[in-house]
């Protein structure tokens, strides 16, 4: 053992990031020589530790996770850690839960887990339930010398003590302060912190700020389970800016939340649904800079395609990239590659499900493997050669348009919403049929490939693996909201609820590019697109279908602003191509483990940070671990979080890091 004193340890966070720190920490207390040394673990959170704030097991069971039952887990599985004290996946638990008598559980978690299958979309209040029941089991098997205490409260400051000597080295820690009035004294601090409430943006404010002049309601962005949404009035038109994940959380509330039901019609058209209204609706009015939502998920049984292997990008391109002492670009070095992937994915997939609208399919498929290999790196150049290729083999109207799948509305007008809201309900019904197709659909196959290119992707540029330039201007300037709109949709299911509401009447569209305004003189907010040829939407209602802004910089957290002004931490700062500094989303840190620098530049002892404050040295912080496949690919950056998580605890305990 490194360090053979006493320890006391902090984590200020409950949700899932702090519980893998305290399971990591339990299991690498249990498989280490401890010689009758105790270990004291404070944990600080105003919500139940396991679900944290987001994943109350409480809350509508409307909210949907968006990856499936096999996906997520808090348990990691990589043999060359500590083995976990008890616990396995969330798709482990499900099926323990339903061969066990239900004890535990209420009747809305049984009736859930007896419809609920692999590769369905659990509800979060699920996903929570497993997060506590799977910490009440870890805490079950608690080691010997070892006593963990959970504070219902906030950290609202974390100060340095000085150093004294102990067991003849120097040692330091902090005093912690809760809101409650509390002190607690530990050795090292992990940093869990989850999502920060922040400041409003400056047009975010003046809407705030005109609602309550003129008396309208505005709805700032929010964790969706954190809203009242009885406050949004019935029958009356209402303003949703934003079609995202959250949007669908929005929709749900305020229809079937309210009564409503959906139900399949015997038309014969697959996956077609009829809205039957309950009259408590609103008028709902969309609206998003794409002018539709996102793409939904193909229906796939695991979480990427298994008909698509990246040939390109690759953890071999990276590998290759580190051994030439390249720190790659993202448009100069890993788009091309990805890029590549796709197209491979999208024709490769056409030519066996539309063999019509491809002629000569072998001859094509050879010459299109030999112009995407990577012989150079002049990107116009085989994306020409290519499109030449492609025009000579493939029906114009299957021809792939990567870009323009994220913007299905682009360079089209519109006469009026009604002919906008035919166009997006075509789109949806288009969209959900693909879904349905799964591994059968080049479009999705194409989005597949782009998605198990994102899991490439984050180890890339994970701990400066990319050059600041190129994540602020191309990785985050344009791919991630690109991305994000293919690969990151909802459930096919709600895509065919959002088409019928809109055929029902209860959802219509603004379309794309909205402008949103506050007309005093009439009480109303307005919306309107350049690109609908109509009246202005008009609502007395508007609703942000956001969850606030991750940006340490703007966090109005007690905790968060005292670690910023007493220079324990700073925000990450990165140069654009232009030279300009740029202040970016997350906490300036050294790995491994993730310490925060200080405003002086120095490493901050004993302090650790996991999870949604490392978005600027990690791509990809909010989504769950990745629990193991039973067959497909497995990417290194699937358990990563797992690994920080051990990382960080086995540092707090004076152990050597993995390698």
């Amino acid at each position: 053992m490194g360090n053979l004193r006493n320890l006391r340890v902090g984590l200020i966070g409950a949700g899932p990031r702090g519980t893998s720190v305290l399971e990591r920490l339990l299991a690498n207390w249990a498989a280490m020589e401890t010689d009758g040394r105790s270990l004291h673990i404070d944990v600080v959170d105003p919500f139940p530790a396991g679900p944290g704030h987001v994943w109350q097991p409480g809350q509508s069971r409307l909210y949907l996770m968006n990856t499936q039952s096999f996906y997520p887990t808090l348990i990691p599985e990589d043999p060359q850690l500590a083995p976990p004290l008890a616990g396995g996946s969330f798709d482990q638990w499900r099926v323990e839960q339903c061969a066990g008598d239900g004890a535990g559980l209420s009747s809305e978690e049984l009736k859930e887990l007896s419809a609920l299958a692999s590769n369905d979309f659990p509800s979060r209040a699920l996903y929570g339930r497993y997060l506590r029941s799977t910490l009440d089991a870890v805490l079950g098997r608690l080691p010997a010398g070892v006593d963990v205490e959970f504070h219902r409260s906030s950290a609202v400051a974390a100060r340095p003590v000085p150093e004294r000597i102990a067991d003849g080295r120097a040692v330091g820690g902090f005093d912690v302060e809760l809101d409650d009035g509390g002190r607690l004294a530990v050795d090292s601090l992990v940093l869990a912190l989850g999502h920060l409430e922040s400041r409003l943006n400056p047009e975010q404010r003046s809407f705030s700020e005109a609602a309550r002049e003129v008396g309208l309601r505005y709805f700032p962005p929010a964790a969706p389970a954190d809203v009242d949404w009885d406050l949004v009035p019935e029958a009356e038109p209402v303003l949703v800016r934003g079609m995202g994940l959250n949007f669908f959380d929005v929709m749900g509330q305020l229809t079937e939340g309210r009564g409503g039901r959906f139900v399949r019609v015997g038309d014969g058209i697959a996956g077609k649904l009829k809205y039957v209204p309950s009259g408590r609706e609103p008028k709902i009015i969309a609206a998003s800079r794409r002018g539709a939502p996102y793409r939904a998920k193909a229906g796939l049984d695991g979480y990427y395609p298994k008909s698509v292997r990246l040939r390109y990008l690759t953890e071999g391109a990276l590998e290759r990239f580190a051994t030439a002492g390249i720190q790659p670009g993202f448009d100069h070095d890993l788009w091309p590659l990805l890029h590549r992937d796709a197209v491979w994915a999208y024709y490769s997939t056409l030519v066996v499900a539309e063999p019509v609208a491809v002629s000569d399919a072998p001859e094509f498929l050879a010459a299109l493997e030999d112009l995407l290999k990577p012989h150079a790196h002049a990107t116009a150049r085989w994306e020409h050669q290519v499109a030449e290729l492609v025009a000579a083999h493939v029906a114009t109207s299957r021809r792939l348009d990567l870009l323009g799948l994220a913007a299905p509305l682009a360079g089209r007008s519109f006469a009026s919403r009604k002919e906008l809201d035919t166009a997006v309900v075509d789109y949806l019904d288009d969209d959900a049929r693909r879904s349905a197709l799964g591994e059968a659909d080049p479009v999705k196959m194409a989005i597949g490939a782009l998605h198990a290119g994102r899991a490439i992707l984050k180890s890339a540029v994970a701990d400066g693996g990319i050059t600041d330039e190129t994540w602020v201007g191309e990785l985050r300037g344009w791919f991630e909201s690109f991305v994000e709109g293919l690969a990151s949709g909802p459930p096919a299911l709600r895509s065919e609820q959002l088409a019928a509401l809109a055929r029902a009447g209860v959802v219509s569209f603004v379309g794309p590019d909205p402008r949103f305004s506050v007309d005093h003189a009439q009480g109303v907010f307005r919306a309107v697109s350049a690109w609908v040829h109509d009246d202005a939407a008009e609502a007395k209602t508007l609703i942000e279908a956001m969850s606030p802004a991750n940006r340490v910089g703007a966090s109005v957290s007690p905790f968060m602003g005292q670690l910023l002004a007493d220079g324990l931490v700073r925000a990450k700062m990165m140069m654009t191509v232009e030279g300009v500094p740029v202040q970016t989303s997350g906490l300036d840190v050294q790995a491994h483990p993730y310490r925060p620098v200080g405003a002086n530049g120095s490493v901050t002892r004993g302090m650790y940070v996991l999870g949604l404050q490392l978005s600027s040295a990690q791509w990809g912080t909010a989504i769950a671990a990745e629990a193991l496949p039973s067959d497909g690919p497995v990417y290194q950056s699937g358990q990563r979080t797992l690994r920080d998580a051990d990382e960080i605890a086995r540092d707090m305990l004076g152990l050597p890091l993995q390698k």
